[in-house]
């Protein structure tokens, strides 16, 4: 039988999907309430279909764990009522903290208000709330798309017909969004053939589908901006299904392990990605909440900042997964954002 959030309790479905940390006792020399333990935190997700997701889902629990939260997960589902509802049932579960991983503004400011009103701390990553006591976790999106855009033009030059992948209404794509714009506008040269994408539990399928159609009707697209893994994955499916791969290149953000075995495959078109390593993310997340329950200084903005990788410099290295470009490149292996001397790290 196949069950769904609402054939459970809540309380139920979240014993089912909780991690409990490894010094559930408390920690050595840390501030209340982490010298007793018993902290419980929420982390509840707009989308949690893809591999960044899941890997900052990961970082995440992984953080929880060495902090000894007993970390709550509420699936996305890409249904913003559906969000609403979790907000409002982690409040009344008693957690001492909800991490908001991305989401519809509108949607959400008033139950993280609401949260904020019984006593919860509120943290939301990559969503924005436009609430003062909200630390916002971003990867630095603007950093993010400018690094890529800069590639992209020392690849293509300054005139060309592109394609690019955007849906409006999430804080991270906006952000990108802006960057592209001024980019169009400092080259009047680059001529934007065609806008299209989707956000949904099939995002890579169905900007496959539409890529393809874009690019039939566009036939001299040499150049995508795709600025989030799952768009560029559609992308570069449509371009191989069209038999058009050799003269497409395509530029992203965010990777995964998955990623970067179609980045680095011989005679593929997705020539470069940036990036934060989304566990590395998922822990500062995780952090920035233990500080906010700690009642430690909190920055309003967390910047994660992201790191340039190319077609060429991952086959260079002979990168295959996730954890090996931790290790080949160290900058994408962590951060220095939101540390404290007694916050165990995650292993």
């Amino acid at each position: 039988m196949k069950f769904t959030l609402g054939s459970l309790s809540a309380a139920a479905f979240l014993t089912l999907t909780s991690v409990t940390g490894a010094f559930a006792g408390g920690i050595a020399g840390a501030p209340s309430p982490f010298d007793k333990g018993g902290v419980r935190v929420a982390l509840i997700s707009y989308i949690s279909a893809g591999d960044f997701f899941q890997s900052y889902q990961a970082g995440a629990e992984a953080q929880a764990k060495a902090l000894g939260i007993d970390l709550r997960v509420f699936p996305g589902r890409q249904n913003a009522a559906e969000q609403r509802d979790q907000i409002q049932q982690a409040v009344n579960l008693g957690v001492n903290a909800i991490i908001i991983d991305h989401g519809q503004p509108e949607a959400l400011k008033d139950v993280a208000q609401q949260a904020l009103d019984a006593g919860v701390k509120v943290i939301a990553f990559d969503v924005d709330l436009d609430n003062p006591r909200i630390p916002q976790v971003e990867q630095s999106d603007h950093e993010l798309a400018r690094a890529a855009l800069e590639q992209l033009s020392a690849d293509n030059g300054k005139e060309f017909s592109a394609a690019y992948v955007y849906v409006a209404g999430f804080a991270p794509l906006d952000r990108r969004n802006e960057v592209w714009e001024k980019f169009k506008a400092d080259n009047p040269g680059v001529a934007e053939k065609a806008r299209f994408g989707a956000v949904n539990d099939t995002t890579a399928a169905s900007t496959a589908d539409q890529a393809k159609a874009a690019l039939r009707a566009n036939p001299d697209i040499s150049v995508v901006f795709a600025p989030y893994d799952e768009f560029a994955r559609g992308v570069k499916l449509a371009a191989v299904d069209l038999g058009i791969a050799e003269k497409l290149k395509i530029y992203s953000a965010d990777v995964s392990t998955a990623d970067i075995q179609e980045i680095t495959e011989e005679g593929s078109p997705w020539q470069a990605t940036v990036a934060t390593n989304p566990a590395v993310v998922g822990a500062a997340s995780v952090r920035a909440a233990a500080l906010e329950i700690a009642g430690s200084e909190v920055p309003r903005r967390i910047l994660v900042k992201p790191v340039l990788l190319t077609r060429k410099a991952l086959r260079d290295k002979g990168v295959k997964t996730v954890e090996e470009l931790s290790r080949k490149i160290p900058e994408f292996g962590a951060t220095d954002a939101v540390l404290a001397d007694w916050i165990p790290l995650a292993r």
